[in-house]
């Protein structure tokens, strides 16, 4: 049986100053066709390092009301996937009080 493969692929155009003007993202088993974001992280395992490795980026012109709740849409998203990877419901109870703290001290929520 031959292997199927997926790609997913990111663009960054940068300034002068090597800084994030545009990122644009595809990943056409998704249906996703050259989208436009406004910031991104990206976090890889090494498992030969025992680490993790980053890349976080995000255009100048990402509005930082916009970049918070970007940030607690994620907190909530690892929240999910901590829990369907390990199933330790007491853990992701507490990351999720976070969300919720975070995005209370933030004013986020109504």
């Amino acid at each position: 049986m031959a292997n199927i493969t997926s790609e997913i692929t990111l663009k960054v155009e940068l300034d002068e100053n090597r800084v994030p003007e545009k990122l644009n993202w595809t990943a056409q088993d998704g249906g996703i066709e050259n989208a436009e974001a406004k910031a991104m992280m990206l976090s890889v395992w090494d498992s030969a390092a025992q680490e993790s490795l980053r890349i976080d980026l995000w255009t100048k012109d990402m509005p930082v009301d916009e970049m918070k709740v970007f940030f607690h849409q994620t907190l909530v998203a690892m929240s999910n996937t901590f829990n369907r990877a390990t199933q330790d419901e007491k853990m992701t109870a507490t990351m999720k009080d976070f969300c919720d703290y975070f995005a209370e001290k933030l004013e986020l929520k109504k």
